[in-house]
């Protein structure tokens, strides 16, 4: 039996008694108690009888259902059931009056002996009165005491119940179960001692002695010793009750050389005060403020070695709205570790808007003593958690067994008030050096970027380039960008970012909390290779840009924001794409329909390319275009209407690139029409030449006739009618001959005016124009089927346009477009100085 575990070996004993009382059923007893022994034995119901259950205390001369034994008499009585421990209990109760004469004092017997008693739930009272000036010690013997909440069972069925007294009233001290670290209570006034023995129980002593000793000034002491690590819980006298008003009460800890305690607040209230203020005094080894003194919502001391005595102080409370005052603190003692000796400096006396949290991370709970992870500050302040704000500097500590149970967070705020003074203006978001420093994981530093509503926007510039996160293509680095909206009611994630990808830019419209989160501790090494750096750029209506540059190696795959939720009701995002000189892109959707249904307004994806003003329109209520090629750079633009209840707008594509193939056919008829054409202009060529050595020598010198009346101003900039389609209005007379007016076009310096020489290159349109703009909601775009299997559709070859000189061109009024802030709405940007 000695080898089994106690819940399992209380339990059968009991079950083997209650089996021996049933053969015995009926079986007589007699209580006999000494004269003058103050003993008072009490034999009642426990609970009371069902209407077909029948159990009585029989006697020689009545039948009943309580019984009683004072001082001085004997009785015998038996029970008319055989199970009568499932219906009484009973109650020995020794009054001690230390006021009347000397006290009884050494280790206190079970009187009667529980041998001489039947098998019921009994309980032991000692009831001790003694004068205001002396003080009463209970001290406990293997195994101390470990303190509960009034109400909870004992695991062996075992409990004491401790009281005290302040003139008449009766003060609860506590409830306390077997194998703690109690070892002591001291009272004054007198003590109240009751110990619960379940009827299976066979113990046999009270498993503590009282002694007397000098006054305490207070209501109670209670001493708590640790021989090793492990934790305490206590709480307040009359927990869960109000604390006595104006009381003191004191908790004593043993604490061995070589561990560390460390004092944490698990719950308390305060009462309301009219005098004096509630409080908690510390007396710890070594310290020359003594008592230190804190408040309840005070964080509390820790990594204390030795010996050290807690006190809490009650006040003169309001007597019409008094309050409650309770206090349930935890006591955690452990070995120290190389942390405890080590001081952390963390110097943010340079930040402004930000704070540093160090917090536990979250874990299972574990049934067997685990020790505390605790962060301490220069005041010897510990606590589980501490947060650093910015402005100064910090001096921290940790005592913790295993650091990676703790983690930090932060979060740092760039607020943009004057937009006339943020424009174009660039913040690196980096994590500062002291933090990195601390051996503590950062879990998340968060950037919240703030900027006056439609005055500016925001971008975000990585260091390297970026991928999105998805399922096609994860993100398998230790730390990524979390980017999401940061305006009051706005829903709007725009996606997990971590190096490797082909995003060169995200711009977002409004207000935006930017989140570097990290998943393993090598995230320290890479986070100095990769950094964003947040600008104030003008303002735009789209909730998000990206500019994408695909790489010629790998696929880029693309998503549109709120990926779980739905890209949110009347929002646009585009994806600027850029291609490579000799390289076509491939766009491919990953799915034919996106399954949204509007409920007002329209929903568009419009694919333009850069090079070209030609845009390709398609419903997203209906079937996605299939795969298609790509020369040039190219916009994507996704417009969202308002969808039905339950439908969402959400879309993945990827971009690949290729190299630029050119069509062997229509080289060769190229290089054949070249050379045929070269051949008949030199055959022209000496036709002419010939011709005119003829001319010159039958005719002799050419001579120009001068006419007055002709307008001989050379024309500068001629001006062709659009009706003129016919018309040659690049040709003009040659005079071959020696110019008899030459003089005519002679400049003042002497020099002729030479005619006006441009090259023409055939009209590529805005390169990088503006975003394409949607059609309206009304119309209807024609769509083709996806085949996400099918291949990019085939091409025409391109080739260079030779370049062309002529005199006097045309002047083309169109200009290259702004391709750093595309706008889905055109519309003047207001400059700083308006």
């Amino acid at each position: 039996m000695a080898g089994l575990n106690c819940g399992v070996t209380l339990p059968l004993l009991g079950v083997l008694l209650l089996g021996a009382a049933r053969l015995t059923g009926g079986a007589a007893f007699e209580i006999g108690l000494p004269r003058g022994s103050s003993i008072t034995v009490s034999i009642e119901l426990g609970t009371p009888l069902l209407p077909w259950k029948h159990c009585s205390i029989l006697t020689r001369t009545l039948t009943t259902t309580s019984l009683v034994i004072k001082s001085g008499e004997t009785k015998g009585f038996s029970f008319s059931c055989p199970d009568p421990e499932n219906y009484f209990v009973i109650e020995i109760q020794r009054n001690i009056d230390c006021m009347a004469g000397p006290c009884f004092f050494g280790e206190v017997q079970l009187q009667p002996p529980t041998s001489g008693l039947p098998t019921l739930n009994r309980t032991y009272i000692w009831d001790v009165r003694a004068h205001k000036r002396i003080g009463l010690e209970l001290q406990f013997s293997l195994p101390r005491l470990r303190q509960v909440e009034p109400g909870h069972s004992c695991p062996d069925g075992i409990t004491h119940s401790i009281s005290g007294r302040i003139d008449a009233t009766t003060v609860q001290i506590g409830t306390f179960c077997s194998n703690g670290t109690v070892s002591r209570i001291k009272m004054q006034e007198g003590v109240h001692m009751a110990l619960h023995l379940p009827w299976f129980h066979p113990r046999n002593v009270s498993g503590f002695s009282i002694a007397n000793r000098s006054s305490i000034k207070r209501l109670c002491i209670i001493e708590s010793v640790f021989e090793g690590e492990g934790s305490a819980t206590l709480m307040s006298a009359n927990y869960p009750a109000g604390f006595p008003e104006d009381e003191l009460m004191t908790w004593q800890f043993v604490i061995p050389a070589p561990l560390r305690a460390s004092v944490s607040f698990l719950q308390f209230n305060v009462s309301n005060c009219e005098r004096k203020e509630e409080r908690v005094e510390y007396y710890i080894p070594g310290s020359t403020t003594n008592p230190e003194v804190f408040k309840l919502a005070d964080k509390q001391p820790g990594n204390m070695a030795g010996n050290f005595n807690l006190s809490l102080q009650g006040c003169d409370q309001d007597a019409q709205n008094p309050g409650t005052l309770r206090l349930k603190f935890q006591v955690l003692v452990q070995y120290p570790q190389h942390e405890s000796n080590i001081t952390y400096v963390v110097d943010l006396s340079k930040e402004r808007d930000m704070s540093l949290s160090i917090e536990p991370r979250p874990s299972r709970q574990s049934r067997r003593f685990v020790p505390g992870c605790f962060v301490c500050g220069e005041s010897r302040t510990c606590s589980t958690n501490l947060t650093l704000t910015a402005g100064s500097k910090h001096k921290i500590s940790f005592l913790c067994d295993d650091l990676t149970r703790l983690w930090m967070n932060a979060e740092k705020t760039f607020s943009c008030m004057d937009h006339r003074y943020c424009l174009r203006k660039s913040y690196p978001l980096q994590v500062p050096k002291d933090i990195l420093q601390l051996p503590v994981q950062l879990h998340d530093f968060s950037w919240k970027l703030l900027v006056p509503k439609d005055r500016l926007s925001l971008a975000l510039v990585p260091a390297q380039k970026l991928q999105q996160h998805t399922q096609e293509r994860v993100c398998n680095t230790s730390f990524s960008y979390l980017v999401a909206g940061a305006s009051p009611g706005q829903d709007l994630y725009l996606g997990s970012f971590c190096s490797g990808g082909a995003i060169q830019q995200i711009q977002v419209k409004q207000n935006i909390s930017v989140t570097l989160r990290t998943f393993a501790p090598s995230f320290q090494q890479e986070i100095f290779r990769q950094g964003l750096t947040a600008s104030f750029i003008p303002y735009f209506k789209e909730e998000g840009v990206f500019t994408v540059t695909p790489d010629t190696k790998s696929k880029v795959y693309l998503r549109t924001p709120n990926w779980e939720r739905g890209l949110p009701s009347l929002a646009s995002v585009s994806w600027n794409i850029s291609v490579p000189r000799g390289q076509v892109a491939c766009l491919t959707f990953m799915k034919e329909r996106t399954g949204l249904v509007c409920q007002t307004g329209r929903a568009f994806l419009i694919v333009q390319e850069q090079s070209s003003a030609a845009e390709e329109v398609f419903s997203l209520e209906e079937v996605l275009p299939k795969p298609s090629a790509h020369h040039h750079s190219f916009w994507v633009n996704v417009s969202n209407c308002s969808p039905t209840s339950g439908k969402q707008l959400d879309l993945l594509f990827q971009v690949s690139l290729s190299p630029r193939t050119v069509d062997l056919t229509v080289i060769l008829i190229a290089v054949v029409g070249g050379g045929a054409l070269l051949l008949f202009a030199l055959g022209l060529i000496i036709c002419f030449v010939r011709k005119n050595r003829k001319k010159k020598r039958n005719k002799g010198p050419a001579v120009g006739i001068y006419n007055g009346n002709i307008n001989t101003q050379m024309p500068m900039q001629p001006k062709f009618q659009k009706a003129q389609k016919d018309a040659d209005p690049h040709v003009y007379a040659v005079i071959e001959d020696t110019m008899v007016y030459g003089h005519l076009l002679q400049g003042s310096n002497g020099s002729f005016v030479q005619p006006e020489v441009d090259t023409y290159r055939p009209f590529q349109g805005p390169m990088g124009g503006c975003l394409p703009s949607p059609p309206p909601t009304c119309s209807r775009a024609w769509t083709v089927k996806l085949a996400p299997e099918d291949p990019c559709p085939g091409f025409s070859p391109e080739f260079e346009s030779e370049p062309y000189t002529f005199s006097h061109p045309t002047q083309r009024s169109g200009g290259n477009g702004n391709t750093e802030v595309p706008l889905l709405d055109a519309h003047e940007v207001e400059q700083p100085g308006e």
